[in-house]
């Protein structure tokens, strides 16, 4: 079994950030056969999501969309003044579980693998995890 983390850094208050390349670099084809890849995001107020990545608008879509769903507005308890990022985080996830064939990850045609920020700027980590030739 391999393991590690991946660093993320974040440049805006709330972005989904596209980490597909990041985590394809971690397979090497031909050194790793079949098995499923694990990620885990450690942080409250982001996320991890597979959705669409061939055009940009849909991450501004999903960020505007949640924010409408979650309004800052709302009289919030939460002393730090996150809970949006809070609840978005729970809403999204926090793992993701990707399928690896022939030492690459399988996605579909216009899948793309996003870490979603909802508390930035910041510098994040993923913890990955890949386990081989599970049958």
């Amino acid at each position: 079994m391999q393991s590690g983390r991946l660093s993320v850094s974040s440049r805006r208050h709330m972005e989904l950030i596209d980490i597909t390349d990041e985590i394809k670099s971690l397979l090497k084809p031909g050194a790793i056969g079949m098995g499923l890849l694990y990620l885990f995001n450690p942080h409250t107020t982001a996320g991890l999501t597979v959705n669409e990545g061939a055009d940009p608008a849909v991450r501004e879509d999903i960020i505007a969309g949640l924010s409408a769903f979650i309004p800052a507005s709302l009289p919030f308890k939460h002393a730090e003044g996150n809970s949006p990022a809070h609840i978005m985080a729970s809403l999204i996830g926090s793992s993701l579980t990707l399928f690896v064939e022939n030492g690459r990850l399988v996605l579909g045609q216009w899948q793309r693998v996003f870490f979603c920020e909802f508390d930035g700027p910041r510098n994040r980590h993923i913890l990955w995890r890949f386990a081989a030739n599970l049958s």
